[in-house]
């Protein structure tokens, strides 16, 4: 412990000295583009800590600014070495796996909802504390963290498991309207401007608001939300409204395109699973309309900014002892400042990117055009941080829900064999498992960022239609991934209060 205590207030003292220099994530890039590869030996052991959230590693800045240059160098390898032709053999490459199974989706989604609304009734009825109730759980740990996961590795399961189509057809079918036209139309103008809505409000509701784990107030939020989009399925039928409205529909459909296991045609006209490599399926997707792109965009800020807003930068910035956190009602206004800043900033960052590439490659290609298709890009950046910056929440959080799912409502009940299942709260701590997560979190960003680019760059080549062209233009989009990757990957090193 006193090991531990003393690591800790280095760790504070090594960041107010950064504090006096240059911003850390300016440093990081400038010295990465210097250093380079070899920097990596130089990064002595690593030891971590959990947090509130999050896993947050107290360590040297060598680790990361290993990544930073490893980021830069397989970047500029990509847009150098591979020519767009090779990157679509690469992503036309598939592996068919097996045939189409029955489409089930009344029934999975009819269950999916009974399931669903037993874990409200948890979290009405059940304990108030927020590591007792399964509600809280199941929904921020097991669906939100984990769930996301395995749609990016295995496709758009959230389409046979949401709660909305088996219950919305048996109410059809119930008042004699199952094969007719939903009554009303959403406005083609709209576009994707509910989703995107619905999104901001999902974001500032975790990351914002001082309760989002009161089981009570969370369940009546989420029985609100599911009574709002039957609302608007029976109005203007599922699958407008799921394509366009109803966030986790939108967020889903674009995630499971990244995922190397894909639902497609083979050559007999029929559905089948195909391995493909990961987001080799974007390379065919169409242009984003605005709203969508925005809506990307403000998925990758939003788990960005929940990193931002636990490290001593932000918290000093805004005024509070990171060492004497006051509480998260302290510091509603300054995070909800930061949330619209950050999502501000990066669709900036990102529009002006694509527009610097269309003037660098000399090409009248539109502007709107290009960021509809280039910002599918953006996804496998924002999976794997999404990855990396929930690792530690999902290994011990998924441990407190495996218990609270046996016994719901805290009476005694032990229902699936795992109520007194013990939970190793240490099992992040150490220096074993510090380094081993510390290697996952920062692959999977470097990773991550790799697959980016090669993405962007088969898509620009569908932009441009010229190999030098979308060499061209890629190089301000491709800093701009380099400077987010390296901006992940101080998140995960710095320490964090609150």
């Amino acid at each position: 412990m006193q090991h531990f205590v003393k690591l800790r207030l280095r760790a504070v003292s090594l960041f107010l000295q950064v504090q006096r220099g240059a911003p850390i994530p300016a440093r990081i890039f400038i010295t990465a583009l210097v250093a380079g590869v070899g920097l990596l030996a130089a990064s002595p052991a690593a030891f971590a800590h959990t947090a509130d959230r999050g896993f947050v590693m107290l360590l040297p800045t060598g680790y990361y600014l290993f990544g930073g240059a490893a980021a830069v160098a397989l970047s500029f390898a990509v847009l150098v070495v591979m020519p767009p032709v090779a990157l679509a053999v690469l992503f036309a490459t598939r592996l068919r796996l097996v045939a189409r199974p029955i489409d089930g989706r009344l029934f999975t989604s009819t269950i999916s909802f009974l399931v669903v609304a037993s874990i409200w009734y948890a979290g009405l009825f059940g304990s108030r504390d927020p590591l007792s109730n399964p509600l809280p759980l199941v929904f921020w740990t097991v669906f939100w963290v984990g769930f996301t996961l395995v749609v990016g590795l295995r496709g758009n399961l959230w389409r046979w498991l949401e709660p909305w189509y088996g219950p919305s057809r048996l109410i059809l079918k119930a008042i004699g309207r199952a094969d007719a036209p939903p009554p009303l139309k959403l406005p083609e103008r709209m576009g994707h401007a509910g989703a995107l809505v619905l999104l901001l409000g999902f974001g500032w509701f975790e990351l914002v608001y001082p309760s989002p784990d009161d089981p009570a107030l969370l369940a009546k939020v989420l029985i609100a939300y599911w009574l709002f989009n039957l609302a608007g399925i029976l109005a203007f039928g599922h699958e407008a409204w799921t394509a366009r409205i109803e966030l986790f529909s939108v967020l889903y459909s674009m995630i499971g395109r990244l995922a190397p296991f894909q639902r497609e045609a083979d050559s007999d006209g029929r559905q089948a699973l195909f391995l493909r490599f990961p987001g080799g399926a974007l390379e065919k997707a169409p242009p984003l309309p605005r709203g969508a792109t925005l809506f990307l965009l403000l998925a990758l800020a939003t788990v960005s900014f929940d990193g931002l807003m636990r490290t001593f930068f932000w918290l000093s910035l805004v005024g509070v002892n990171p060492l004497e956190f006051p509480g998260r009602s302290a510091v509603v206004f300054a995070n909800t400042v930061g949330l619209a800043g950050i999502f501000s900033a990066l669709s900036a960052l990102f529009v002006f990117a694509v527009w610097l590439g269309n003037r660098i490659a000399g090409s009248t290609a539109s502007l709107a055009t290009s960021c509809g298709l280039l910002v599918w890009s953006i996804l496998p950046i924002a999976l794997a941080y999404h990855f990396s910056h929930y690792l530690g929440v999902l290994v011990i959080n998924g441990q407190y829900a495996l218990a609270a799912i046996s016994d719901p409502l805290s009476n005694g009940w032990n229902i699936f064999g795992t109520a007194g299942f013990h939970v190793a709260a240490a099992a992040t701590a150490g220096y074993d498992a510090a380094w081993i997560i510390w290697n996952l979190q920062s692959a999977a960003i470097i990773g991550g960022h790799l697959i980016a680019v090669m993405i962007a760059h088969a898509l620009a080549f569908r932009i441009y239609g010229s190999a030098r062209q979308a060499a061209l233009s890629q190089i301000p989009l491709a800093i701009l991934m380099v400077g987010y990757t390296v901006f992940g990957l101080w998140l995960l090193s710095s320490p964090t209060g609150g």
